[in-house]
């Protein structure tokens, strides 16, 4: 390993799929046979995923019939044909399974009576008229019209894409939903969209790794993102009360590449009690480093393997408690947490710049 001398003192699983699921991935041939769809510079596919809505077959996908299906295949249409995304599609699939479970709902609810349709949209003049909300082809449309305006959704979770379109009173109600989303979308379109089961947010097949940038003492700066929560004590942003921050976050987007900030051997990879996906790697002399938050299926390296400064480890993702793609860094000096900035600094290494 190499680094400056005195920089110590410086300092998913797949889930168990239903019956329904199964039978119908064998009914349409399932995504193993397919190849994912081509990769955008952001990781996201290029362009979203087709289904036509008149050859869903009479089966039953994720416990959802055929008209559920043929409602979701109209979700995809209106996403594809405004030049969506995959992930986009998946989304709106999601919050119409969240809000009505794929039924053109001709009544309201308790937070809104005037709510119609698929996506349980309001009579206050944004959703458009009742016949548009009760169109499923044209209320998906006007949804994912509102949801490209959500600043930044390429790299927040899910459910709170969802949310910030057209509010819910629980932000993570849809997350429920997303696995039960991606299974219909892919099977429906016997298209392997690259979207995780546990709330992946790829859009296609992994990325080619690629190196970052490393200084002369071997040190690279772990991620290009912005260093959006600092170390020490804050208000936990998924559980909303003060808890100290063991590291740094720096968010530079879903599928967005992390790099080991110097030499030594990867000593734990998987999900902690919390579900998010971390990766160790001990660099010698009572050093470690840990990254958080990756999926299982971001994750390019494993026990046991030696790495280097500057080689790609991961990729971003916002698995466990997490409310959007970024890295948590962590640095550990003899077992103990110390701050990450204040560490890098020492080495050479600016985090939050690019």
């Amino acid at each position: 390993m190499r680094r400056t001398s005195g920089a110590l003192i410086a300092a998913v699983l797949v889930p168990a799929l239903p019956l329904g699921l199964l039978l119908g991935l064998l009914l349409l041939g399932g995504s193993g046979g397919t190849e994912a769809p081509e990769c955008g510079d952001d990781g996201s596919a290029a362009s979203g995923i087709s289904i036509d809505p008149d050859t869903v077959p009479d089966t039953t996908i994720a416990d959802y019939s055929h008209d559920q299906l043929v409602n979701a295949a109209y979700i995809v249409k209106a996403g594809k044909d405004l030049r969506l995304t995959a992930r986009d599609q998946a989304i709106g699939v999601m919050t119409a399974m969240g809000e009505s479970g794929l039924t053109v709902i001709d009544y309201g609810d308790a937070a809104g009576p005037d709510s119609r349709g698929l996506f349980q949209q309001r009579d206050n003049g944004a959703w458009g008229t009742y016949r548009d909300r009760m169109d499923p082809y044209t209320s998906a449309t006007n949804f994912f019209k509102a949801m490209t305006a959500v600043e930044g959704r390429d790299t927040l979770e899910p459910t709170i894409v969802a949310h910030r379109t057209q509010r819910n009173a629980d932000p993570y109600h849809y997350t429920r939903y997303w696995s039960a989303a991606v299974a219909v979308v892919e099977a429906l379109s016997g298209t392997d969209t690259g979207l995780s089961p546990d709330g992946g947010t790829k859009a296609c097949s992994p990325q080619t790794t690629a190196p970052g940038r490393v200084n002369a003492d071997g040190w690279a700066l772990p991620s290009t993102g912005a260093l959006t929560s600092p170390y020490g004590w804050r208000t936990h942003p998924v559980r909303g009360t003060s808890a100290f921050h063991y590291g740094v976050d720096l968010a530079a987007g879903c599928g967005a590449p992390i790099w080991a900030a110097n030499d030594g051997v990867v000593t734990a990879r998987g999900f902690d009690s919390g579900g998010n996906g971390y990766i160790t790697i001990d660099h010698g002399d009572g050093l470690q480093t840990r990254y958080l938050h990756m999926y299982d299926s971001g994750m390019v390296v494993s026990v046991g393997d030696t790495v280097s400064g500057g080689q790609q480890i991961a990729e971003e993702g916002s698995s466990g408690q997490s409310t959007g793609c970024h890295l948590h860094l962590e640095v550990l000096v003899n077992g103990e947490n110390v701050d990450p900035a204040e560490f890098m600094a020492g080495v050479g290494v600016n985090l939050g710049q690019h």
